[in-house]
Order: C-alpha cells, then sequence, then structure tokens
C-alpha cells in the first residue's frame, strides 16, 4: 500500500493526528526487563499494542536500536507492527543525507532490510542525494525543513535568492523544491517542529495539503493549539504530530514498573485527545 494511502486510512479510521516516537532507552526500562536480551523489542512491542488504535504511525528512531547493536530488534519490532497492526505506518526515523551511491544503500536499509514505510531524509545535499529514496514510490520521504531544536535556525532561517528576484529563508526554499519538483509520485512529507508555529503556517501556505511530521510537543515545549491552527488542513488532518518520551516512559514517571504500556496508553489517550480538541 502506498504510504500516504495507508497514513490518510489511519488520520480517518482512528480519528487521530498522533505519531508514537519508539526511542527506547534501556536505563529507563522497568526493573523487570533490565538486562533481558530481548529488552528493547519487548518493550516496543508493549507500547506498540497498547498505542496502535491511537496512534496515525509510528516512528522508530534508529539511533536507539543501533547503539545497543539491536538492529535485529528494530527489524522485528516493524514486522510485529505490519502483522499485528496492518495498516499503521512506519516511520524510520533516521535521517540519512548522503551522495547517490550511498544513498542508494540507505535506501535499500530503510525500505528492502526494515521494511519501513517511510523514511526521514536530509536534503541539504540536494535532489541527488534524494533521489534513491523518490525511486520507491510507494514509500514515504519526509525531508527535513524547519526542525524543532533551536539550533536549526543556523542554517534554516538564512535568507536566500530566490530565482526570478527575490529572497526567501533556506527553509521556504526546502518547502518548495519538495512542493514543486521532488514530489512527482506525491510520496513526499516535510518536518517541521511544533516549536516553530509561525513557520509551520509558512510551510502549509508553500505546499498545500503536503503531510507534515511534526516534533516538539511535550518535553520540547511545542503548543497543541498553535501547532493545529497553523498546520491542519481543510480537512483537520494533515500532521503527524509526534510525542515519544512523554508516552513511552509515562509508567516510570508514575513508578508503575510492569504496568509501563498501560501508563503510555493512557497519555497516548490524553495526547490524542488534546490535539482532536483542536482540530
Amino acid at each position: 500500500m502506498h504510504f500516504m494511502t495507508a497514513l490518510k486510512a489511519a488520520w480517518q479510521q482512528r480519528d487521530s493526528l498522533l505519531c508514537v516516537g519508539l526511542d527506547p532507552d534501556p536505563a529507563k526500562f522497568p526493573a523487570h526487563l533490565q538486562g533481558r536480551p530481548q529488552a528493547i523489542l519487548e518493550f516496543c512491542t508493549a507500547i506498540v499494542d497498547a498505542t496502535a488504535d491511537l496512534a496515525c504511525c509510528f516512528k522508530p528512531q534508529i539511533a536507539y536500536f543501533a547503539a545497543h547493536r539491536a538492529e535485529d530488534q528494530l527489524e522485528a519490532l516493524i514486522a510485529h507492527i505490519h502483522a499485528r497492526h496492518p495498516g499503521t505506518p512506519v516511520v524510520l526515523d533516521a535521517k540519512r543525507g548522503d551522495i547517490g551511491s550511498t544513498a542508494e544503500q540507505y535506501a535499500v536499509e530503510a525500505f528492502e532490510r526494515y521494511r519501513a514505510d517511510a523514511i526521514t531524509v536530509n536534503p541539504y545535499m540536494g535532489r541527488d542525494s534524494v533521489e534513491p529514496y523518490l525511486a520507491y514510490p510507494e514509500k514515504g520521504v519526509i525531508l527535513l525543513c524547519r526542525t524543532s531544536n533551536p539550533g536549526g535556525s543556523d542554517l534554516q532561517f538564512l535568507e536566500v535568492g530566490k530565482p526570478g528576484g527575490g529572497v526567501e529563508k533556506l527553509y521556504e526554499r526546502v518547502a518548495r523544491l519538495v512542493a514543486e519538483d521532488w514530489n512527482a509520485s506525491g510520496n513526499c512529507g516535510l518536518v517541521v517542529g511544533a516549536t516553530f508555529p509561525d513557520e509551520i503556517t509558512r510551510v502549509r501556505a508553500l505546499t498545500g495539503d503536503m503531510p507534515l511530521l511534526v516534533p516538539g510537543i511535550g518535553a520540547q515545549g511545542g503548543d497543541i493549539a498553535a501547532t493545529l491552527a497553523a498546520g491542519r488542513t481543510a480537512d483537520g488532518t494533515g500532521l503527524m504530530i509526534n510525542s515519544s518520551r512523554a508516552i513511552l516512559y509515562a509508567g516510570v514517571h508514575a513508578n508503575e514498573g510492569e504496568d509501563f504500556a498501560a501508563a503510555a496508553r493512557r497519555v497516548a489517550l490524553d495526547t490524542r485527545d488534546a490535539i482532536n480538541a483542536q482540530r
């Protein structure tokens, strides 16, 4: 199934714009999982099973698996999501960006090894570094545009000359390039941080109904109401609003031990409902 088809179906059928980020840190796992050889997989599958009906997609962050030599558990996790929760898109958060021949291998890694439905990509090496991902027309390619971290302004807010005259911000150039030139298969999206609602508004104006992956609510301080006002499309969708740590470690904060997945579900439900209240 085309990534965008699956995403739109999940938006509607689950009445949800919530993306659950999967950033497993074994140091934060409950005591009964500590030291177990498949602890990352056990933790993540429990979170997935507890929240799948509340989420429009899941977003595993590859570094949290690779740092613990758990790439095999990442493969198993994505296979689990596809088997147990069919139709739920998986966005591999890898932020890859390299020359074409290397990008080809990264695309194989994401789409053929891990079987992800979409991947985050760094566009700052230009179109030839992105084309290997675009060669998979049914897979989502979600490009960094205006990121949620404060240092994103170091480059993304620089003014550059516009074709035909005038100036624009670099993140605006990225948004236009993706919307006007790179999205021939209709499989592109952009990353725009919830910490910058004015820029979400600008990106939405430049890209029409293109899906936006929005990190930065919760721990990073992004405001849900401002994010929805700036980024939702006319039908009240268009966003994948990511929450990771607040959901994953809700049980740790509440000292709920083996009931960590139930705690995660409660926070995911509250977050989805808070988002829907602004739609």
